[in-house]
């Protein structure tokens, strides 16, 4: 090093200056992403908008788009399935697509946010794990008015409104970690290794037939004991298993399937923010 840089170095060392895209301690780290919390809202809201600006139907594809899903697989699946459908299959459907949309959507969008923000990550010096977060936050967003209408429309096929709706509440709060920690464990996953993008609609549509969106869970495996188990750890239908407990009739969970579903949702948020935070140094040399 020439005498020149070594005294850069050291009048940058002596003014507390950083090298942009240096690893904090953790515990510096998480205050900083407190202070910056407004960043990732304002960017969550800025994204969403920007997702839709050149439709002409704008956010009202949020809508659509699980609307004509509901529609497409309770017509093929309500068909295919016949007699052995689940209870209460319209209900069932909404549910298990509306909610799905929002974990599937926090696993998409969580991979590509930091190299979709590539030029951000290397100019700006800033918790990168704010970005992750952000896009969960936009897809909070977008889940919110589409529970309102998956909830209209459960009553309006035949649903009565119950005290037990109101366990949604918590389901979504579950979700809403779960969906951050799978966020912030894709988006470093996808950094290091570029071709996973290409193998999350895979990954998406292999969770989406196994969770049980528009089957029974508890029929498929059968007498297979160990596919069962596997099945029924899946903590998506986890998820779905509550819900649809406090929202369609004759579906039951227990105190087991919310400490199942809580754990899950604390663990694998610490989990993936840990795991996020080990490589910030490295993301803005690799995007």
């Amino acid at each position: 090093m020439s005498s020149k840089s070594a005294s850069a170095a050291e009048m940058a060392a002596s003014a507390k200056l950083e090298r942009v895209g240096t690893r904090p301690p953790i515990k510096r780290y998480l205050t900083d992403v407190y202070k910056r919390r407004a960043f990732a809202i304002t960017f969550s809201q800025y994204t969403l908008q920007a997702s839709t600006a050149k439709s002409r139907l704008g956010v009202a594809w949020h809508v659509v788009v699980p609307a004509l899903q509901i529609t497409v697989y309770g017509l093929i699946f309500g068909l295919v399935l016949g007699s052995s459908r689940p209870n209460h299959f319209l209900p069932f459907l909404i549910t298990g697509i509306v909610l799905f949309q929002f974990i599937s959507a926090a696993f998409s969008d969580g991979a590509k946010s930091i190299i979709n923000n590539a030029s951000l990550v290397r100019s700006l010096n800033f918790p990168r794990v704010l970005l992750p977060i952000s896009v969960v936050i936009s897809n909070i967003y977008t889940l919110l008015p589409l529970v309102v209408i998956m909830m209209v429309g459960i009553w309006a096929v035949g649903e009565p409104i119950t005290w037990a709706w109101f366990e949604i509440i918590p389901v979504l709060g579950l979700m809403a970690l779960f969906g951050m920690g799978l966020a912030m464990i894709a988006a470093r996953l996808t950094v290091s290794f570029a071709d996973l993008s290409q193998l999350i609609p895979f990954i998406t549509r292999v969770a989406f037939y196994t969770s049980g969106i528009f089957f029974s869970v508890d029929t498929l495996a059968g007498d297979n004991a160990i596919l069962d188990a596997i099945l029924q750890a899946n903590p998506i239908h986890v998820f779905l298993k509550i819900a649809r407990s406090a929202l369609v009739t004759g579906y039951t969970s227990g105190r087991g399937d919310w400490v199942y579903a809580a754990c899950w949702s604390v663990g694998l948020l610490l989990v993936g923010f840990i795991f996020f935070w080990r490589a910030e140094e490295k993301y803005g040399r690799n995007v």
